[in-house]
């Protein structure tokens, strides 16, 4: 197949949405297939435009095989709700010149389109349309939900009109897919039929993220010695997350000094963070810039215990990333869900880690101390058999792959093993 992919986020990006974009633009090349994509330049999660791309404009490079467009973009210093608008539609219109371009070039089998954000889809969305090729959108978030219900945005006209593009933009995709079940609820609610929905969840490489011991960990780098009881938060550092609530839990915890609390990452509410950590006079929280992905195991690894937070108003309407690598690393982590949640219900049901309340620093620290004074050698394990049996990776991007060249009517065999899941056909993992 010819593949388009466009995303505001693409490889060398170390966690969240460029990440998995990055390592599929990757393995649909290594299975043969042309891929193309257009993208910004690296900034994520520091938001700070990687020093080797900086004072670049429209460039092409090619990664792992993928020929890549490179798009110019403003990249605030401090994140704002209207600053992160006009980084987002920098970037849109900053892409222009590459869709006029691709629209007198041979045209691609499918266009893959990746939200957030959201309104990226509107180009990829007139070119399948006047090129007469397939188009899927592909939601890592409900960005304009999430808007909405941590009150990111409360003009009300603003709001309306930012749902009817979005609406315009599911309805008029040949197929919308996105990670986990309860996004898939919330988009069929948006009117998609459940015929036009595909779960493609975020996958970890199980043969690279696995469980090593603390001794060979990054604890002696860090400056943590092995009897100290170390409570991990690995990842984007921005406003979704609640990540406020690790500073009040770890006022319960001063008093204990074998008890360190450990943020790795980089993001929109990193100074807040760090301002927060000062003024409580908390020395028992400690920051580090994120680590390569080929430490990430070794990093993981310095953890007793893992934090996965978001806010309750997020509840289902994001799926946090971090979680496939500390599955697979035989981690324990300590999740913020409500109940009913499909967050909630996915800890709860695998028995794979604790769940607590959202939004509540005291349940957060009672979930730590239930951790730190109790074995969590059940948990550890059905976490590590959770991510071999459903979350791996050549196993979701083989059944994705069907999936595109069903789409296209470019059909080959069915795969053995089915991961990724048509709502129609009633196929659970």
């Amino acid at each position: 197949m010819k593949i388009l992919i466009c995303g505001i986020n693409y490889a060398p990006d170390l966690t969240g949405i460029g990440k998995y974009t990055g390592e599929m633009g990757s393995w649909l090349a290594k299975n043969g297939h042309s891929v193309d994509v257009i993208t910004g330049m690296p900034y994520y999660p520091q938001w700070k435009i990687s020093s080797t791309y900086r004072k670049k404009w429209w460039h092409k490079e090619w990664v792992d095989g993928v020929r890549v467009y490179r798009c110019p973009l403003y990249v605030p210093q401090k994140v704002s709700s209207a600053k992160r608008i006009l980084h987002e539609f920098s970037f849109v219109l900053s892409t222009l010149p590459i869709w006029i371009m691709k629209l007198f070039q041979r045209k691609y089998d499918v266009v893959i389109s990746v939200s957030p954000p959201f309104h990226l889809g509107a180009l990829p969305l007139l070119y399948s349309k006047l090129r007469r090729t397939k188009i899927v959108t592909h939601i890592q978030d409900l960005q304009v939900d999430v808007a909405r219900e941590l009150h990111m945005i409360n003009n009300r006209h603003l709001l309306h009109t930012m749902f009817a593009m979005e609406r315009l933009i599911l309805r008029g995709s040949s197929a919308v897919s996105t990670i986990s079940k309860g996004l898939m609820n919330k988009i069929k609610n948006k009117g998609i039929a459940a015929a036009n929905c595909l779960l493609f969840p975020n996958w970890v490489d199980e043969t690279l993220i696995h469980p090593i011991t603390k001794e060979k960990s990054l604890r002696s780098e860090l400056g943590l010695s092995g009897s100290d009881k170390v409570v991990l938060y690995s990842g984007n550092l921005g406003e979704k997350q609640g990540l406020e609530n690790i500073i009040e839990a770890a006022k319960y915890f001063r008093e204990n000094p074998s008890v360190k609390f450990v943020i790795v990452g980089s993001g929109g509410a990193e100074l807040k963070l760090k301002e927060a950590a000062t003024q409580a006079g908390l020395s028992n929280i400690h920051f580090h810039q994120l680590v390569s992905y080929e430490k990430l195991p070794a990093l993981l690894a310095i953890a007793d215990v893992h934090l996965v937070l978001q806010k309750k108003n997020a509840a289902d309407l994001v799926m946090p990333s971090k979680l496939t690598s500390i599955l697979a690393a035989g981690g324990c982590p300590i999740v913020t869900a409500a109940e009913g949640s499909t967050l909630y219900k996915l800890i709860h049901k695998n028995e794979m880690g604790i769940v607590v309340e959202p939004d509540d620093h005291r349940e957060l620290a009672r979930g730590i101390r239930f951790a730190l004074e109790n074995s969590l050698e059940n948990f550890r394990n059905n976490a590590r058999y959770y991510a071999g049996k459903y979350l791996s990776k050549e196993a979701i991007l083989k059944n994705w792959e069907f999936a595109l060249q069903k789409l296209t009517n470019n059909f080959q065999d069915k795969p053995t093993s089915v991961v990724l899941i048509n709502e129609q056909k009633k196929i659970t993992a």
